[in-house]
């Protein structure tokens, strides 16, 4: 009794646990709406609307101009790393669904939805620039507690073959943080000074650097600008600020990997001749399979270069790495490993081909001094936008009513529980989208309501499928009860099969598309993870109770599940190579005990249609299946049992030419 009633409790504990969880979602979305509202001053905030993207809402266009200041020529290769630049600025703002593309050769047009403020457009606008910067310190990317401030800093870098006449100072990355111990920088700015200016009693602030990879530049509040950075926020990987040309620069990496103290400005971008990714050549001239960036530099380039890397060599880590900055975060900082006299350098380390190839495509982009005009900048409408959005949740309206209507036709009021897990998945995409809007910035585009229109379809389709299932269990004679749990059993399966190539289907579209397509696999991802869960967490439970009630346990003609409904004419598939025909189970074995006739009785195992003749039992005696070749000796014994005997009446003989032509037909 226990268990009986423990069974019957479960459903009922499913169903609330999920509709508990749509109360959280709502509570969550009405408490954002009271905490962090949204508003004019913040548009970012909460709100029981989901935020929309630039083709509903409308926003700002801002077309950009390149400019160069020789007079160069802009590449399609910039235009596109200037693009990468400013959606990096504007994705560290959290402004989602942006619009940043090339027009024709030499423009950048750039899409905002809503009203952005004049600090996100000027962000864009603004210059981005390379420089290279000595490394004084590196550190975690995370904020250093005031009581480890004092505290030591490590950085750890691969190192390539001094020997090597063309070996870059520089090996890996410097983006991750490292082994080597650092020492205390308020310790090494005492040790550093010239002997005449540390006299007693002189202030710090009069501690003059010797050279640029001074540690005494680092001054208490510099550290303490180093020791509160997060590298790790958003808003501090959003870039733009390049710092003072001739002081010392906080800045992070643009991986948000880790945290600099950098030394002045040594060497501009604009003295990079070329630079370029290919394979390493080694020194017996063999082309080795590791990726290297070659960078090249002017004639003043390679004059300042041979200094700068004559005096990091001699330095200790990570006072021996060398910061490339674009856009005022850090790209690269290689160790300089010997001096490098003709400006001809070769960065090593842990590259793939992409990675190689992106940093020569920075590299050549900050060779170039170049700045955006902007050109235009107006207000969009979204009249158009709104026309089609409105047009689209009329197709939506009018496809969930169709929906609605076959569920009722074809499955009665068993077709009310299709459109109750409708609504409910309905809802619970909704709360989801809008709190997406509040905590990632997710902004609701056309597509992305094409790929909830279309998710009725799939939503409505896992339904079917279960029903469906449940309908063939009763054909076999099964309660309502059995029914549910062998028809869930199978139907379990199709429904996640599914389910899976429509999740893989939205990954493959988000990762491999640009603009629209990506919120359009962004909701038929999401729609098909709620639709698994409506499935099993509210219509399979609800069914489950429905099957107690009397009015469907019954077969009412009205609920959907009525003997008269359930009738087939004529023969029926039932899987795996099986037909069996009108009012017949699939399978005997699984039918009730009272149904069942004595093993090797006529017809347990054997289908007989008006007409044919009787086969050979499928089945054997201890109800195991029969292999081909088993078959193929019974029906040999059992033609032989009806050849006549020597001398015997003509009955057998009359037999056997039958039982013979019907082997060779159904051999046919």
């Amino acid at each position: 009794m226990a268990n009986s009633s423990t069974r019957r409790s479960r459903p009922v504990r499913t169903i609330v646990l999920f509709l508990l969880l749509s109360v959280v979602l709502f509570g969550a979305l009405f408490a954002g709406t009271k905490v962090d509202g949204r508003s004019a001053d913040n548009p970012g905030g909460a709100s029981f609307a989901p935020a929309l993207a630039l083709d509903l809402e409308g926003g700002t266009q801002i077309v950009l101009q390149p400019v160069t200041e020789d007079a160069s020529a802009v590449t399609p290769e910039t235009i596109n790393q200037a693009i990468n630049v400013i959606r990096q600025r504007i994705d560290a703002q959290g402004v989602s669904e942006t619009e940043i593309t090339s027009q024709g050769r030499d423009k950048i047009v750039v899409g905002i939805p809503g009203q952005p403020s004049q600090e996100t457009i000027d962000l864009v606008s603004a210059s981005a620039q390379m420089r290279f910067r000595p490394v004084l310190t590196v550190g975690m990317p995370t904020a250093t507690p005031a009581e480890d401030a004092t505290g030591d800093e490590a950085a750890t870098e691969e190192s390539a073959d001094p020997a090597t006449e063309s070996a870059d100072p520089a090996t890996d990355d410097a983006t991750d943080p490292a082994a080597d111990e650092a020492t205390d920088p308020a310790a090494d700015a005492a040790t550093d000074a010239p002997a005449d200016d540390a006299t007693p009693g002189t202030d710090t602030e009069t501690t003059r650097p010797e050279n640029p990879s001074d540690l005494a530049q680092i001054t208490p509040e510099l550290q303490a600008e180093f020791d509160a950075l997060d590298c790790t926020l958003p808003e501090n990987q959003v870039g733009g600020d390049s710092g003072p040309t001739d002081a010392a620069f906080v800045s992070c990496a643009d991986d948000g990997s880790a945290k600099y103290i950098l030394g002045p400005v040594e060497i501009e971008g604009t003295d990079i001749s070329n630079a370029n990714s290919g394979l390493r050549v080694g020194q017996n001239g063999v082309v080795t399979n590791e990726w290297v960036v070659n960078l090249e530099f002017d004639s003043e380039g390679t004059k300042e270069f041979r200094e700068v890397t004559t005096r990091l060599t001699s330095l200790p880590a990570p006072q021996n790495q060398f910061a490339m900055v674009l856009d005022g975060l850090v790209i690269s900082a290689p160790v300089s490993q010997a001096v490098i006299p003709d400006g001809k350098a070769e960065i090593s380390g842990s590259f793939t081909r992409d990675s190689a190839a992106t940093l020569a495509n920075q590299l050549n982009f900050g060779a170039l001094p170049l700045t955006f005009e902007v050109q235009s900048q107006e207000q969009i409408s979204a009249t158009l936008g709104s026309e089609q959005l409105q047009k689209g949740l009329i197709a939506g309206v009018i496809g969930l009513l169709l929906v609605f209507i076959y569920s009722l036709f074809q499955y009665r009021m068993l077709g009310f529980l299709t459109i109750a897990s409708l609504l409910v998945a309905g809802v619970v995409t909704y709360l989801t989208i809008a709190l997406m809007s509040w905590g990632i910035g997710y902004r609701l585009s056309l597509a992305g309501v094409a790929g909830l229109i279309v998710a009725i379809g799939f939503t409505a389709d896992s339904f079917i499928v279960y029903f469906e299932r449940i309908r063939d269990e009763l054909r076999d004679g099964r309660t309502l009860q059995q029914a549910v749990s062998k028809g869930w059993a199978r139907a379990r399966r199709t429904i996640l099969a599914a389910k899976a190539v429509n999740l893989i289907s939205a990954v493959v579209l988000y990762f491999l598309a640009v603009g629209g397509v990506q919120g359009f696999a962004v909701t038929l991802g999401l729609t098909t993870i709620i639709d698994v869960a409506v499935v099993f967490w509210f219509t399979h439970p609800v069914m489950e109770l429905v099957a107690r009630v009397p009015f469907f346990r019954d077969g009412h003609k009205w609920s959907g599940l009525s003997p008269d409904r359930l009738q087939t004419r004529g023969p029926r598939y039932v899987g795996a190579g099986k037909v069996v025909g009108p009012g017949q189970p699939a399978d005997r074995r699984d039918a009730p005990v009272a149904e069942q006739e004595p093993a090797g009785a006529k017809g347990e195992d054997e289908l007989v249609l008006a007409g044919s003749a009787p086969r050979t039992p499928a089945h054997a005696e201890d109800g195991r299946r029969l292999t081909i070749a088993e078959r193929r000796a019974a029906e040999r014994r059992a033609a032989a049992a009806q050849e006549p005997a020597p001398g015997g009446t003509d009955g057998p003989a009359d037999a056997a030419p039958s039982a013979i032509d019907g082997e060779n037909e159904e051999n046919r």
